[in-house]
């Protein structure tokens, strides 16, 4: 059996310890495209070369950012096909703003296992401590695992945002680049899916496929740049639930609405009539 719930759910998975440093966070926000206004002193707020400001997002590479062999979704009483696998949601809470280099330790535990019926779900929580001792960030996420369903767990909660009832505050478009996913890949996440024609027809999709993570980062990026002044260090939280795919050359259309200490987010697929592509988007600021 791929999943044994008695052992996976509450496991604790190995720690370890990272560093990074503003090269490899350069490259991140280049992976997302950043630098598209090469001129404004704001986007090359992203790219300096000694202290780039960092997207709270950078954390879903920093651990693992240096990483050459695709990924393993092999885990304590898990073991699942990577095919099979699609992102389900991402959550970042940065304790405080990311420095441009540091080292940091990582804790890593399963902390839902959900029986979907026809897929299972399973969430992740990392911990992460700068070299100080006190806390950097906590990362939440969940995969969602085709056809690993049916080991007679509970369902799990099913929860959709509402989007507000207005016409948004905000709405942008932003173009991705043809090889965004093979620049993207370069921050360590090498799933052949999103490079690799076979591959992904293999899994069901006409041609490899942008990674949700850049998706992700991309549309913080988007919102922090259009209502805050490009000032990552303002971003406390991100959350978003991944609804659809988006294919390199494709154009994100981001509608962002405004409330207290939150920006309320829909992302979209311009090219494809608004097909979703990020859902349950929360940005959280000061």
């Amino acid at each position: 059996m791929p999943i044994d719930p008695n052992i996976a759910l509450g496991a604790e998975l190995p720690s370890g310890e990272f560093a990074w440093t503003p090269s490899e966070v350069q490259l991140y926000h280049l992976g997302l495209g950043a630098g598209g206004r090469w001129t404004d002193p704001a986007e090359l707020r992203y790219v300096d070369d000694r202290a780039p400001q960092v997207l709270p997002t950078f954390a879903t590479v920093a651990p693992t950012f240096h990483d050459t062999e695709p990924p393993k979704v092999q885990f304590p009483g898990i073991d699942i096909d990577l095919a099979k696998v699609v992102h389900g949601h991402q959550e970042i809470e940065v304790h405080r703003p990311i420095p441009a280099a540091g080292k940091a330790t990582i804790t890593r535990r399963i902390t839902e296992l959900w029986d979907k019926g026809s897929a299972a779900v399973v969430v992740q929580e990392h911990t992460i401590t700068g070299s100080d001792g006190e806390p950097l960030w906590t990362a939440r996420s969940s995969i969602f695992a085709k056809g690993e369903g049916g080991f007679g767990g509970e369902r799990g909660p099913s929860t959709k945002a509402e989007l507000p009832d207005r016409a948004p505050d905000f709405d942008v478009t932003t173009p991705t680049l043809p090889q965004q996913a093979l620049l993207y890949r370069m921050c360590g996440d090498r799933n052949p899916l999103h490079s690799d024609p076979e591959f992904a027809r293999a899994a069901g999709f006409p041609n490899p496929i942008l990674h949700g993570l850049c998706t992700y980062g991309i549309v913080c990026k988007t919102a922090t740049d259009t209502v805050l002044d490009s000032d990552a260090s303002r971003v406390t939280g991100f959350r978003a639930r991944f609804a659809g795919v988006l294919y390199p050359g494709e154009t994100i259309r981001t509608r962002i609405w405004r409330t207290d200490g939150e920006l309320i987010i829909s992302a979209t697929v311009a090219d494809r009539a608004d097909a979703p592509v990020l859902a349950d988007v929360s940005l959280r600021f000061t």
